[in-house]
Protein backbone atom coordinates (compact mmCIF):
# COMPACT_ATOMS: atom_id res chain seq x y z
CA UNK A 1 0.00 0.00 0.00
CA UNK A 2 1.29 3.39 -1.10
CA UNK A 3 0.08 7.04 -0.50
CA UNK A 4 0.82 10.47 -1.62
CA UNK A 5 1.95 12.25 1.28
CA UNK A 6 3.63 15.62 1.83
CA UNK A 7 7.55 15.65 3.03
CA UNK A 8 8.22 16.86 6.21
CA UNK A 9 9.69 20.04 6.88
CA UNK A 10 13.49 19.74 6.65
CA UNK A 11 13.41 21.82 10.01
CA UNK A 12 12.51 18.79 11.01
CA UNK A 13 -11.23 -13.70 31.88
CA UNK A 14 -11.26 -17.65 31.53
CA UNK A 15 -10.81 -17.90 35.59
CA UNK A 16 -7.93 -19.62 37.19
CA UNK A 17 -6.19 -19.08 33.84
CA UNK A 18 -2.63 -17.29 34.57
CA UNK A 19 0.15 -17.01 31.79
CA UNK A 20 2.99 -18.85 33.03
CA UNK A 21 5.71 -16.73 34.05
CA UNK A 22 8.56 -15.93 31.18
CA UNK A 23 12.05 -17.65 31.90
CA UNK A 24 14.46 -14.82 31.03
CA UNK A 25 17.93 -14.96 29.73
CA UNK A 26 20.94 -13.08 32.07
CA UNK A 27 22.89 -11.09 30.38
CA UNK A 28 25.48 -8.62 30.09
CA UNK A 29 24.30 -4.98 30.78
CA UNK A 30 25.03 -3.81 27.49
CA UNK A 31 22.66 -6.05 25.76
CA UNK A 32 20.32 -7.69 27.68
CA UNK A 33 18.07 -9.25 26.03
CA UNK A 34 14.38 -11.17 26.59
CA UNK A 35 13.77 -14.43 25.12
CA UNK A 36 9.90 -14.72 24.31
CA UNK A 37 10.61 -18.09 22.91
CA UNK A 38 13.19 -19.16 20.32
CA UNK A 39 12.27 -18.83 17.01
CA UNK A 40 10.49 -21.98 15.14
CA UNK A 41 11.59 -22.88 11.56
CA UNK A 42 8.91 -20.56 9.82
CA UNK A 43 8.40 -18.62 12.43
CA UNK A 44 5.99 -15.78 11.76
CA UNK A 45 6.86 -12.86 9.43
CA UNK A 46 7.38 -9.64 10.33
CA UNK A 47 4.14 -8.71 7.82
CA UNK A 48 2.03 -11.22 8.82
CA UNK A 49 -0.14 -12.50 12.34
CA UNK A 50 1.37 -11.48 15.24
CA UNK A 51 4.57 -9.61 15.28
CA UNK A 52 5.99 -10.82 18.83
CA UNK A 53 5.59 -14.30 17.70
CA UNK A 54 9.64 -16.10 17.81
CA UNK A 55 10.78 -12.89 18.37
CA UNK A 56 12.72 -10.99 21.48
CA UNK A 57 12.02 -7.70 22.43
CA UNK A 58 14.50 -4.35 21.97
CA UNK A 59 16.07 -3.75 25.64
CA UNK A 60 16.03 0.01 26.13
CA UNK A 61 19.78 0.48 27.40
CA UNK A 62 18.09 3.91 29.04
CA UNK A 63 15.76 1.97 31.21
CA UNK A 64 17.73 -1.26 31.90
CA UNK A 65 20.47 1.35 33.22
CA UNK A 66 19.08 2.68 35.57
CA UNK A 67 16.68 -0.57 36.78
CA UNK A 68 20.28 -2.91 37.34
CA UNK A 69 21.53 0.53 39.44
CA UNK A 70 17.91 0.59 41.31
CA UNK A 71 18.46 -3.07 42.67
CA UNK A 72 17.03 -5.21 39.57
CA UNK A 73 17.97 -8.57 38.52
CA UNK A 74 20.29 -9.04 35.39
CA UNK A 75 17.02 -11.05 33.90
CA UNK A 76 14.66 -8.26 35.12
CA UNK A 77 16.83 -5.47 34.00
CA UNK A 78 16.67 -7.40 30.35
CA UNK A 79 12.82 -7.30 29.63
CA UNK A 80 12.18 -5.44 26.62
CA UNK A 81 10.40 -1.87 27.56
CA UNK A 82 8.84 0.77 25.27
CA UNK A 83 10.31 3.72 23.76
CA UNK A 84 8.00 6.94 24.11
CA UNK A 85 8.22 9.63 21.42
CA UNK A 86 6.18 12.29 23.12
CA UNK A 87 7.57 15.19 21.82
CA UNK A 88 9.08 16.36 18.70
CA UNK A 89 12.48 16.63 20.16
CA UNK A 90 12.56 13.49 21.68
CA UNK A 91 12.74 11.97 17.96
CA UNK A 92 16.02 13.46 17.99
CA UNK A 93 16.91 12.54 21.57
CA UNK A 94 16.22 15.66 23.56
CA UNK A 95 19.70 14.97 25.58
CA UNK A 96 19.19 11.25 25.13
CA UNK A 97 19.04 8.35 22.63
CA UNK A 98 17.12 9.37 19.63
CA UNK A 99 15.35 7.06 17.43
CA UNK A 100 17.91 5.79 15.22
CA UNK A 101 19.99 5.87 17.95
CA UNK A 102 17.37 3.01 19.21
CA UNK A 103 17.06 1.55 15.82
CA UNK A 104 21.09 1.43 15.37
CA UNK A 105 21.07 -0.82 19.19
CA UNK A 106 18.01 -2.86 18.26
CA UNK A 107 20.56 -4.08 15.19
CA UNK A 108 23.03 -5.05 17.55
CA UNK A 109 20.78 -6.79 19.95
CA UNK A 110 19.32 -8.88 16.65
CA UNK A 111 22.29 -10.08 16.07
CA UNK A 112 23.04 -11.92 19.80
CA UNK A 113 19.19 -12.58 19.82
CA UNK A 114 18.71 -16.24 20.66
CA UNK A 115 15.51 -16.20 17.82
CA UNK A 116 17.31 -13.92 15.40
CA UNK A 117 14.23 -11.73 15.25
CA UNK A 118 14.03 -8.80 17.40
CA UNK A 119 11.00 -6.40 18.10
CA UNK A 120 11.52 -2.81 19.03
CA UNK A 121 8.38 -1.29 20.55
CA UNK A 122 7.91 2.68 20.08
CA UNK A 123 4.73 4.58 21.57
CA UNK A 124 3.64 7.62 20.04
CA UNK A 125 2.68 10.53 22.35
CA UNK A 126 2.05 13.89 21.08
CA UNK A 127 -1.29 14.32 19.56
CA UNK A 128 -2.77 18.19 19.16
CA UNK A 129 -4.34 18.82 22.57
CA UNK A 130 -3.00 15.74 24.01
CA UNK A 131 -4.47 14.46 27.50
CA UNK A 132 -7.56 16.74 26.93
CA UNK A 133 -8.95 14.85 30.19
CA UNK A 134 -5.88 15.01 32.42
CA UNK A 135 -4.82 18.52 31.94
CA UNK A 136 -1.41 17.80 34.27
CA UNK A 137 0.25 15.93 30.76
CA UNK A 138 -0.70 18.30 28.32
CA UNK A 139 1.60 18.04 25.41
CA UNK A 140 3.41 20.63 23.37
CA UNK A 141 0.92 21.15 20.19
CA UNK A 142 -2.17 22.90 20.45
CA UNK A 143 -5.44 21.36 19.49
CA UNK A 144 -5.60 22.76 16.18
CA UNK A 145 -1.83 22.25 15.17
CA UNK A 146 -2.73 18.96 13.33
CA UNK A 147 -0.82 19.59 10.46
CA UNK A 148 2.61 19.85 13.12
CA UNK A 149 1.63 16.74 13.93
CA UNK A 150 1.40 15.23 11.00
CA UNK A 151 4.69 16.67 8.85
CA UNK A 152 7.33 17.43 12.30
CA UNK A 153 6.06 14.25 14.34
CA UNK A 154 4.82 11.19 12.40
CA UNK A 155 6.70 11.90 9.30
CA UNK A 156 9.83 12.30 10.81
CA UNK A 157 9.45 8.75 12.60
CA UNK A 158 8.30 7.43 9.82
CA UNK A 159 11.21 8.10 7.74
CA UNK A 160 13.65 7.29 10.15
CA UNK A 161 11.82 3.34 10.56
CA UNK A 162 11.62 3.36 6.86
CA UNK A 163 15.39 3.37 6.18
CA UNK A 164 16.84 0.28 4.42
CA UNK A 165 19.32 -0.34 7.39
CA UNK A 166 16.41 -1.15 9.43
CA UNK A 167 14.28 -3.09 7.30
CA UNK A 168 15.40 -6.77 9.45
CA UNK A 169 13.78 -5.19 12.59
CA UNK A 170 9.94 -5.41 13.88
CA UNK A 171 8.66 -2.27 15.07
CA UNK A 172 5.79 -1.82 16.54
CA UNK A 173 3.73 1.02 17.60
CA UNK A 174 1.39 2.06 20.35
CA UNK A 175 -0.33 4.77 19.01
CA UNK A 176 -1.30 7.49 21.62
CA UNK A 177 -2.25 6.60 24.49
CA UNK A 178 -5.35 8.51 26.78
CA UNK A 179 -6.91 9.76 23.34
CA UNK A 180 -9.80 7.86 21.37
CA UNK A 181 -10.45 5.72 24.52
CA UNK A 182 -11.02 9.19 26.75
CA UNK A 183 -12.96 11.09 24.45
CA UNK A 184 -16.67 8.87 24.85
CA UNK A 185 -16.64 10.14 29.04
CA UNK A 186 -15.00 13.29 28.61
CA UNK A 187 -16.80 15.27 26.28
CA UNK A 188 -20.24 17.58 26.86
CA UNK A 189 -22.80 16.59 28.17
CA UNK A 190 -20.74 13.87 30.28
CA UNK A 191 -20.16 15.22 34.34
CA UNK A 192 -16.21 13.87 33.37
CA UNK A 193 -16.78 16.24 30.18
CA UNK A 194 -13.89 19.20 29.93
CA UNK A 195 -13.83 21.86 27.42
CA UNK A 196 -10.23 21.03 26.10
CA UNK A 197 -12.04 17.21 25.12
CA UNK A 198 -15.16 19.20 23.41
CA UNK A 199 -12.74 21.05 21.64
CA UNK A 200 -10.35 18.41 20.14
CA UNK A 201 -13.63 16.37 19.43
CA UNK A 202 -15.13 19.36 17.41
CA UNK A 203 -11.79 19.62 15.51
CA UNK A 204 -11.18 16.26 14.82
CA UNK A 205 -7.91 16.15 16.06
CA UNK A 206 -7.97 12.75 17.66
CA UNK A 207 -9.08 11.21 15.22
CA UNK A 208 -7.44 13.19 12.39
CA UNK A 209 -4.24 12.51 13.81
CA UNK A 210 -4.29 8.60 14.60
CA UNK A 211 -5.45 7.86 11.20
CA UNK A 212 -2.67 9.96 9.59
CA UNK A 213 -0.05 7.84 12.11
CA UNK A 214 -1.27 4.75 11.49
CA UNK A 215 -1.23 5.02 7.78
CA UNK A 216 2.01 6.41 7.61
CA UNK A 217 4.02 4.01 9.89
CA UNK A 218 2.03 1.38 8.05
CA UNK A 219 3.47 2.40 5.21
CA UNK A 220 6.87 2.50 7.09
CA UNK A 221 6.52 -1.43 7.67
CA UNK A 222 5.13 -0.66 11.39
CA UNK A 223 2.52 -2.80 12.92
CA UNK A 224 0.34 -0.35 14.34
CA UNK A 225 -1.67 -1.21 18.22
CA UNK A 226 -3.96 2.05 18.90
CA UNK A 227 -4.51 2.31 22.18
CA UNK A 228 -7.66 1.82 23.59
CA UNK A 229 -7.90 2.55 27.40
CA UNK A 230 -9.08 -0.32 29.39
CA UNK A 231 -12.15 -1.53 30.76
CA UNK A 232 -12.08 1.01 33.98
CA UNK A 233 -12.75 3.71 31.20
CA UNK A 234 -14.74 1.61 28.41
CA UNK A 235 -16.41 -0.99 30.88
CA UNK A 236 -20.18 0.75 30.20
CA UNK A 237 -22.34 -0.47 27.52
CA UNK A 238 -26.15 -0.08 26.80
CA UNK A 239 -27.10 -2.51 29.03
CA UNK A 240 -25.91 0.14 31.83
CA UNK A 241 -28.28 2.81 33.65
CA UNK A 242 -25.49 5.60 32.56
CA UNK A 243 -24.02 5.23 28.80
CA UNK A 244 -22.46 3.12 26.04
CA UNK A 245 -19.06 3.97 26.28
CA UNK A 246 -18.06 0.69 25.09
CA UNK A 247 -20.50 1.27 21.57
CA UNK A 248 -19.47 4.57 21.49
CA UNK A 249 -15.86 4.37 21.68
CA UNK A 250 -15.68 1.47 19.12
CA UNK A 251 -18.11 3.67 16.70
CA UNK A 252 -15.40 6.46 17.17
CA UNK A 253 -12.63 4.07 16.32
CA UNK A 254 -13.98 3.25 13.27
CA UNK A 255 -14.10 6.92 12.41
CA UNK A 256 -9.97 6.45 11.23
CA UNK A 257 -11.43 5.23 8.21
CA UNK A 258 -13.18 8.21 7.30
CA UNK A 259 -9.53 10.23 7.75
CA UNK A 260 -7.61 8.30 5.19
CA UNK A 261 -6.53 4.90 7.25
CA UNK A 262 -7.61 1.72 6.49
CA UNK A 263 -8.21 -1.24 8.15
CA UNK A 264 -4.96 -3.01 7.05
CA UNK A 265 -2.95 -0.21 8.68
CA UNK A 266 -4.00 -1.33 12.05
CA UNK A 267 -2.66 -4.80 13.52
CA UNK A 268 -4.28 -4.44 17.11
CA UNK A 269 -5.38 -2.45 19.95
CA UNK A 270 -3.51 -2.09 23.49
CA UNK A 271 -4.83 -1.72 26.29
CA UNK A 272 -4.25 -1.41 30.05
CA UNK A 273 -1.63 1.25 28.54
CA UNK A 274 0.05 2.60 32.05
CA UNK A 275 -2.68 1.35 34.28
CA UNK A 276 -2.72 -1.04 36.76
CA UNK A 277 -5.87 -3.01 35.80
CA UNK A 278 -4.93 -6.77 36.21
CA UNK A 279 -5.47 -9.45 33.88
CA UNK A 280 -8.22 -11.52 35.90
CA UNK A 281 -10.07 -11.13 39.19
CA UNK A 282 -9.30 -14.65 40.33
CA UNK A 283 -12.35 -14.40 43.26
CA UNK A 284 -15.38 -12.84 41.27
CA UNK A 285 -17.15 -11.68 38.20
CA UNK A 286 -19.08 -8.22 37.72
CA UNK A 287 -22.11 -10.26 37.01
CA UNK A 288 -22.00 -11.86 41.12
CA UNK A 289 -24.79 -11.72 42.59
CA UNK A 290 -24.63 -11.02 46.96
CA UNK A 291 -27.94 -11.27 49.04
CA UNK A 292 -29.38 -10.47 46.39
CA UNK A 293 -27.84 -7.10 45.23
CA UNK A 294 -25.62 -7.61 41.87
CA UNK A 295 -22.41 -6.59 42.71
CA UNK A 296 -22.44 -4.19 40.07
CA UNK A 297 -23.82 -1.63 42.23
CA UNK A 298 -21.49 -1.58 44.20
CA UNK A 299 -18.79 1.77 44.32
CA UNK A 300 -15.75 -0.49 42.61
CA UNK A 301 -17.40 -1.86 40.25
CA UNK A 302 -20.00 0.86 39.66
CA UNK A 303 -22.13 -0.39 36.58
CA UNK A 304 -19.29 -1.65 34.47
CA UNK A 305 -19.30 -4.94 32.97
CA UNK A 306 -16.14 -5.51 33.88
CA UNK A 307 -13.95 -5.88 36.21
CA UNK A 308 -10.67 -7.12 34.68
CA UNK A 309 -8.84 -6.07 31.59
CA UNK A 310 -8.06 -9.65 29.30
CA UNK A 311 -12.38 -9.91 29.03
CA UNK A 312 -12.97 -6.55 27.99
CA UNK A 313 -9.56 -6.59 25.86
CA UNK A 314 -10.99 -9.56 23.76
CA UNK A 315 -14.96 -8.28 23.82
CA UNK A 316 -13.83 -4.62 22.60
CA UNK A 317 -11.30 -6.22 19.57
CA UNK A 318 -14.63 -8.54 18.82
CA UNK A 319 -16.84 -5.52 18.49
CA UNK A 320 -13.85 -3.27 16.17
CA UNK A 321 -13.75 -6.29 13.93
CA UNK A 322 -17.60 -5.50 13.14
CA UNK A 323 -16.82 -1.79 13.40
CA UNK A 324 -15.18 -2.49 10.08
CA UNK A 325 -11.33 -3.05 11.65
CA UNK A 326 -9.57 -6.19 10.54
CA UNK A 327 -10.42 -9.58 11.10
CA UNK A 328 -7.33 -10.97 12.53
CA UNK A 329 -7.04 -7.65 14.54
CA UNK A 330 -5.30 -8.50 17.58
CA UNK A 331 -4.36 -7.19 21.47
CA UNK A 332 -1.49 -6.23 23.30
CA UNK A 333 -1.88 -5.81 27.40
CA UNK A 334 0.41 -3.73 29.08
CA UNK A 335 1.39 -5.54 32.22
CA UNK A 336 4.19 -3.78 33.37
CA UNK A 337 2.40 -2.49 36.99
CA UNK A 338 -0.81 -4.72 37.34
CA UNK A 339 0.49 -8.03 39.17
CA UNK A 340 -0.59 -6.76 42.86
CA UNK A 341 1.51 -9.28 44.66
CA UNK A 342 2.51 -8.79 47.79
CA UNK A 343 0.85 -9.56 51.39
CA UNK A 344 -2.01 -7.71 50.75
CA UNK A 345 -3.06 -9.58 47.83
CA UNK A 346 -6.46 -11.86 48.48
CA UNK A 347 -6.18 -15.55 48.26
CA UNK A 348 -9.91 -16.38 48.16
CA UNK A 349 -13.31 -15.44 47.35
CA UNK A 350 -14.99 -13.38 50.26
CA UNK A 351 -17.79 -14.79 52.63
CA UNK A 352 -19.07 -11.65 53.21
CA UNK A 353 -22.99 -10.90 52.75
CA UNK A 354 -22.85 -7.17 51.89
CA UNK A 355 -21.61 -6.47 48.45
CA UNK A 356 -19.13 -3.68 48.67
CA UNK A 357 -17.40 -5.85 51.32
CA UNK A 358 -17.20 -8.81 49.51
CA UNK A 359 -15.81 -6.70 46.28
CA UNK A 360 -13.36 -5.26 48.58
CA UNK A 361 -11.88 -8.24 50.45
CA UNK A 362 -12.21 -10.32 46.96
CA UNK A 363 -10.47 -8.03 44.45
CA UNK A 364 -6.49 -8.45 44.11
CA UNK A 365 -6.17 -4.59 42.79
CA UNK A 366 -5.85 -2.90 45.75
CA UNK A 367 -6.88 1.27 44.41
CA UNK A 368 -9.10 3.56 46.11
CA UNK A 369 -10.93 3.87 42.57
CA UNK A 370 -10.11 2.05 39.44
CA UNK A 371 -9.64 6.44 38.12
CA UNK A 372 -6.72 6.26 39.83
CA UNK A 373 -3.69 5.94 37.53
CA UNK A 374 -0.50 8.05 39.36
CA UNK A 375 1.88 5.82 40.76
CA UNK A 376 -0.27 3.73 42.69
CA UNK A 377 0.79 2.33 46.92
CA UNK A 378 0.53 -1.41 46.52
CA UNK A 379 1.24 -1.96 42.40
CA UNK A 380 3.97 -4.57 41.63
CA UNK A 381 4.87 -5.83 37.75
CA UNK A 382 2.97 -8.24 36.22
CA UNK A 383 3.39 -10.67 34.28
CA UNK A 384 6.30 -10.67 32.44
CA UNK A 385 6.39 -9.87 28.28
CA UNK A 386 5.99 -12.83 26.49
CA UNK A 387 3.75 -13.69 22.88
CA UNK A 388 0.55 -15.72 22.72
CA UNK A 389 0.41 -15.97 26.36
CA UNK A 390 -2.91 -17.79 26.60
CA UNK A 391 -2.92 -19.69 23.63
CA UNK A 392 -5.78 -17.04 22.01
CA UNK A 393 -4.86 -15.85 18.65
CA UNK A 394 -6.27 -12.32 19.19
CA UNK A 395 -3.95 -11.81 22.13
CA UNK A 396 -0.80 -11.04 20.96
CA UNK A 397 1.51 -10.65 23.85
CA UNK A 398 1.75 -9.44 27.24
CA UNK A 399 4.13 -5.98 26.98
CA UNK A 400 5.69 -3.56 29.42
CA UNK A 401 4.54 -0.45 27.75
CA UNK A 402 5.21 1.73 30.88
CA UNK A 403 8.83 1.18 31.95
CA UNK A 404 8.26 -0.13 35.34
CA UNK A 405 9.94 2.59 37.91
CA UNK A 406 9.08 5.79 35.86
CA UNK A 407 7.06 8.30 37.33
CA UNK A 408 3.66 8.85 36.69
CA UNK A 409 3.79 12.30 37.89
CA UNK A 410 4.75 14.24 40.74
CA UNK A 411 3.14 14.15 44.20
CA UNK A 412 2.46 18.08 44.78
CA UNK A 413 2.19 21.11 42.86
CA UNK A 414 5.98 22.18 43.34
CA UNK A 415 7.81 21.99 39.86
CA UNK A 416 4.92 21.54 37.68
CA UNK A 417 3.23 19.44 35.76
CA UNK A 418 1.07 18.17 38.41
CA UNK A 419 -1.81 16.68 38.44
CA UNK A 420 -4.40 16.61 41.55
CA UNK A 421 -4.86 12.64 40.30
CA UNK A 422 -1.45 12.50 41.51
CA UNK A 423 -1.64 13.57 44.85
CA UNK A 424 -1.14 11.05 47.92
CA UNK A 425 -4.54 11.10 49.36
CA UNK A 426 -5.80 9.03 46.03
CA UNK A 427 -3.41 6.61 46.90
CA UNK A 428 -0.45 7.48 45.12
CA UNK A 429 3.22 7.27 46.92
CA UNK A 430 4.54 10.19 48.30
CA UNK A 431 7.25 12.14 46.74
CA UNK A 432 7.17 10.91 43.70
CA UNK A 433 9.03 12.76 40.74
CA UNK A 434 7.97 14.53 37.57
CA UNK A 435 6.31 12.20 35.13
CA UNK A 436 9.19 10.10 33.36
CA UNK A 437 11.75 10.47 35.62
CA UNK A 438 13.24 7.64 37.55
CA UNK A 439 11.17 6.76 40.62
CA UNK A 440 13.18 4.14 43.19
CA UNK A 441 10.83 3.90 45.84
CA UNK A 442 8.09 3.00 43.41
CA UNK A 443 10.43 0.21 41.17
CA UNK A 444 11.27 -1.30 44.54
CA UNK A 445 7.80 -1.65 45.28
CA UNK A 446 6.90 -2.88 41.81
CA UNK A 447 9.81 -5.40 42.32
CA UNK A 448 8.53 -6.32 46.03
CA UNK A 449 4.48 -7.22 44.91
CA UNK A 450 5.29 -8.67 41.52
CA UNK A 451 2.95 -11.33 40.51
CA UNK A 452 4.05 -13.81 39.82
CA UNK A 453 6.23 -13.56 42.04
CA UNK A 454 10.32 -12.65 40.71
Amino acid sequence: MSRDRRTAPSTAKPKGRSAAALTAVAALAAALLTVLGTAPEGAVAADAGNPYAGADLYVNPEWSGPALAGGAPADLAGQGTAVWLDSIGAIEGSGGMGLAEHLDEALEQRASAPSGELVVQIVLYNLPGRDCAALHSNGELAPDEIDRYRYEFVDPIAAIIARPEYADLRVTAVIEPFSLAYLPDHVSPHPGGTPQCDEVLALGSYQEGVAYAVAALADAGVHNYVDAGGHGLLGWSDATPFYDTFGNAARLYATIFDHGAEPGDVQGIAVNTADYSPLEEPYFDADDVVSGVPVAQTFWVDFRGYVDETPFALDFRDRLVAEGFASDLGVIVDTSRNGWGGPDRPTRTSASTDPNIYVNESRIDRRQDQEHRCNQVGAGLGERPQADPIGDPRLHAYVWIKPPGESDGPHADNDGGFGSICAPELGSLPNSPPAGAWFQAQFEQLMVNAWPPL
